[in-house]
């Protein structure tokens, strides 16, 4: 009895060695089953932004090409290089109003002459007219404004001392006696005061003599907006008295942003346009100023430095004006900072240092 009870004891135990073993097994394969469920739902999460290796750069817009005179856009650079600059000598006494298409340029100095009267130089750039006038002769101040922003220069002749003058600066003078084709006289008109010349012929003239037929020219300084830390008191009006003969006044027009000019008190208008002549920018240049030279004519000395008011968007700024003789202008304000000028037409108003404006 004894022995049958051992031998069932030890398949007992043996049994349940095997029961717990196999307890085991499925302990270890539920729990693997587990595992592998857990990384299925729930994988190892890895970033998905790129390693920045520098910082991405937003490209500008390129900038607009612009005139040299003016500031205002151009087509391209090859359109303003392959356009020469031409100086165009206009009379200015009352036979010769109105001129015309005097209000197609640029850039117009304008300055005394003998007996009171003044004399326009105007520098064609962005705009061909094909008639300019009248035309008159030159003078000693033109010898050194032209080179100034080397420019072709169509004028009538002039007297001897001024014409080896010009021969002497290297100026390309394209002047009636030499370039006949490019000039005629207009009816309705008297002699001297009715000299008219084509830009365009000027132009071709010039090439057909072998002269460069593009330039490049540092121009003038633009902006849109008065620069805030310029001191610019506003002004509605400036009246320049070159001389009891020739007052001219500027008014400012608030509604188009343009100075509005009077000769003499007429409302001074082009020929051609009908239109008053108008400028964004009216700039009074105190200039060195003396009579009964070698040539007979007034000296205007027109490189160096001295006193500047610039009117621009209503406001006055007053500086000093610098040039060199073969750059136009800069501006300066009282405290050495640059005046730019607004995007359009200037007119210059070249004085003896002895006038005074009237400003209001």
């Amino acid at each position: 009895m004894k022995e049958v009870w051992e031998k069932h004891k030890k398949i007992i135990i043996a049994g349940a060695a095997v029961a717990a073993v196999a307890l085991v097994a499925v302990v270890l394969v539920v729990a693997g089953v587990f595992d592998a469920a857990e990384e299925e739902v729930a994988p190892e999460v890895t970033s998905a932004w790129p390693v920045a290796v520098k910082e991405r750069v937003v490209p500008q817009p390129p900038e607009p090409v612009r005139w040299p005179l003016t500031g205002l856009e151009a087509l391209s650079v090859e359109e303003i290089a392959d356009t020469r600059i031409v100086a165009v000598k206009i009379e200015n006494s009352p036979a010769a109003r109105p001129q015309t298409n005097l209000d197609r340029a640029d850039v117009v100095y304008e300055s005394l002459t003998e007996g009171g009267i003044t004399r326009f130089n105007a520098f064609y750039h962005s705009d061909t007219p094909d008639e300019i006038g009248p035309v008159r002769s030159a003078r000693p101040s033109d010898v050194l404004l032209v080179p100034q922003y080397a420019a072709l220069f169509a004028n009538s002749g002039a007297n001897s001392v001024v014409l080896n003058r010009i021969r002497s600066a290297d100026i390309e003078n394209m002047d009636h006696s030499s370039t006949g084709a490019a000039y005629w006289r207009v009816r309705g008109r008297a002699a001297p005061h009715n000299l008219h010349v084509d830009i365009g012929r000027i132009r071709e003239a010039a090439a057909a003599r072998g002269y460069p037929a593009t330039q490049r020219l540092d121009g003038l300084a633009f902006s849109s907006d008065v620069d805030p830390a310029l001191e610019a008191p506003a002004t509605t009006a400036v009246n320049i008295p070159f001389s009891p003969q020739n007052r001219v006044e500027w008014t400012y027009s608030a509604e188009e942003n343009v100075y509005l000019r009077a000769n003499n008190g007429q409302r001074h208008v082009d020929r051609a346009s009908g239109e008053q002549y108008r400028a964004r920018n009216v700039v009074v240049m105190w200039a060195q100023t003396s009579g009964g030279g070698p040539s007979g004519t007034l000296e205007i000395s027109l490189v160096g430095s001295n006193r500047v008011s610039i009117f621009r968007d209503g406001v006055r700024i007053d500086g000093t004006w610098e040039a060199q003789a073969d750059t136009p202008p800069v501006f300066r304000d009282g405290e050495g900072r640059i005046v730019r000028l607004a995007p359009g037409v200037t007119w210059f108003q070249v004085v003896p240092t002895n006038i005074d404006i009237i400003v209001r």
